[in-house]
C-alpha cells in the first residue's frame, strides 16, 4: 500500500514537472476585423496576388505597421500626465488655459477625429472597427459600425469617408450614402501598394487624399493617382479653400497646389517642425493658421506661409487634432499611451473652419 501511494506521488510529481516543461500552446492566428492588414495571417497569401508587388516597408508613416497602429510610432509604455503650462500665443490661445479630459478608452479606438456641425467630434476605432460620435456634451455613441479595422475619419461638406485597415483595405464612404469609394488600384486591392490606410482628407467633389506609405488622391470614381517624391508621409490635411495640401514628411510639413481637377503641382517644404520628432494629424483655423501633432512636445502652430508661432504643449504626446465645439473654438487632440486613447479639449481664441471635418 505504502508502495502504491509513493509511486502515485512520484507519477503526480513527474507528470508536473512534464506539464511545466512543455511548451504554451500557439496563439492561434489574428486576422479579421480589428487586426491591421500587414498583420493578419492571410495578408501573405493577398500579397501573392498582387500584378504589381508592394515595395518594401517604409519607416516612419505608412510602411509596416508600428505598435499596433498606423499613425505615428509606436505608442510609448503607459505613463502618467505631466504638468504643461499654456503660454499665450497671440490670435490663437490665452495664457493659462488647461487640457481637460473628455474622454478615456482602452485600445486602439480613437484615431482620426473630425469635427461635426452640431459641436461633437468622431473618432475611428481601429479594434473595434467602428466610428464612434462624443457629442458636445462629451456622451458617446456608436455613429458607425460594421467596419474593417476603422483608423480615420474625413468629412468635407455632405461626405463623410472612414479609413479600413483591414485585410483588403478600403476607403469607405459613410455619408451621403454608404458605399466603397475604392479598394482596387489598377485591378489589385488596395494592400498591394504597400503597408497600410495612414490618414486622409477629404475634397469637396467626393474624393479623398490619402497616405500609405507616399501619397494618393482618388476621386469619386475610385481612380487613384500617385503623387510627390522623396516622401514619407503621415498627417494630411487641405486648406479651409481647398487650393493647398498639407502633409507631414518626418521633421518637415510639405506643401502641394491643387489645381481644379485634383491634381498636385509644386510640391516644396511648408515648415520644419520644433523640437525634433515628426508630425502626425493636423488641421486649420478659419485664419488658416495650421496645427501639427508632434511627438516631440504637444501642437505646433503655423502661419499660413509657413512661419513657427509657438507650441501647445500637453500632458501625453498626441497624434491628431480637430476644432469642434458649439463655436469651434474647442481644440480636441487624441493622445495614445500604451494601450490606452485619451480624448483631450481645450479653450481657444482661433476658430476653427466651418463645413469642414478640420
Amino acid at each position: 500500500m505504502k508502495m502504491t501511494t509513493m509511486s502515485a506521488i512520484l507519477l503526480g510529481a513527474l507528470g508536473s514537472a512534464v506539464a511545466l516543461c512543455q511548451a504554451p500552446a500557439p496563439a492561434a492566428p489574428r486576422t479579421g476585423p480589428g487586426v491591421q492588414a500587414p498583420q493578419d495571417a492571410k495578408y501573405p497569401d493577398l500579397i501573392k496576388t498582387c500584378k504589381v508587388p508592394p515595395p518594401a516597408p517604409a519607416g516612419r508613416g505608412g510602411g509596416a505597421a508600428k505598435g499596433g497602429q498606423a499613425k505615428g510610432p509606436a505608442a510609448p509604455a503607459a505613463a502618467g500626465p505631466k504638468d504643461v503650462t499654456i503660454t499665450a500665443i497671440p490670435g490663437v490661445i490665452a495664457a493659462g488655459q488647461q487640457w481637460k479630459e473628455v474622454w478615456k478608452v482602452e485600445g486602439n479606438n480613437a484615431d482620426g477625429i473630425v469635427a461635426t456641425k452640431d459641436g461633437g467630434i468622431l473618432a475611428a476605432q481601429n479594434d473595434n472597427s467602428a466610428v464612434v460620435k462624443l457629442d458636445k456634451n462629451g456622451k458617446v455613441s456608436n455613429a458607425y459600425t460594421g467596419l474593417n479595422t476603422s483608423g480615420s475619419v474625413a468629412m468635407n461638406g455632405k461626405y463623410l469617408f472612414v479609413l479600413n485597415r483591414g485585410l483588403n483595405q478600403s476607403i469607405e464612404q459613410l455619408e451621403p450614402q454608404r458605399k466603397t469609394l475604392v479598394n482596387k488600384n489598377n485591378g489589385d486591392p488596395l494592400d498591394c501598394l504597400g503597408g497600410i490606410l495612414n490618414d486622409m482628407t477629404a475634397d469637396s467633389k467626393g474624393g479623398v487624399y490619402f497616405t500609405m506609405g507616399g501619397l494618393y488622391h482618388a476621386d469619386s470614381k475610385g481612380t487613384i493617382t500617385k503623387y510627390g517624391e522623396n516622401l514619407n508621409t503621415n498627417g494630411i490635411v487641405l486648406s479651409p479653400d481647398e487650393k493647398h495640401l498639407y502633409v507631414t514628411n518626418g521633421a518637415t510639413v510639405a506643401a502641394f497646389d491643387v489645381q481644379k481637377d485634383g491634381s498636385l503641382t509644386n510640391q516644396r517644404e511648408f515648415a520644419k517642425l520644433e523640437a525634433g520628432g515628426g508630425g502626425d494629424g493636423s488641421t486649420f483655423d478659419s485664419a488658416g493658421r495650421l496645427y501639427v501633432t508632434s511627438q516631440a512636445n504637444g501642437i505646433q502652430v503655423f502661419t499660413p506661409d509657413g512661419k513657427y508661432l509657438g507650441v501647445i504643449p500637453t500632458p501625453r504626446p498626441v497624434i491628431t487634432t480637430t476644432f469642434s465645439g458649439p463655436d469651434r473654438k474647442t481644440l480636441y487632440a487624441v493622445s495614445r499611451t500604451g494601450n490606452t486613447d485619451w480624448i483631450i479639449a481645450i479653450p481657444m481664441i482661433a476658430q476653427g473652419p466651418k463645413g469642414r471635418g478640420k
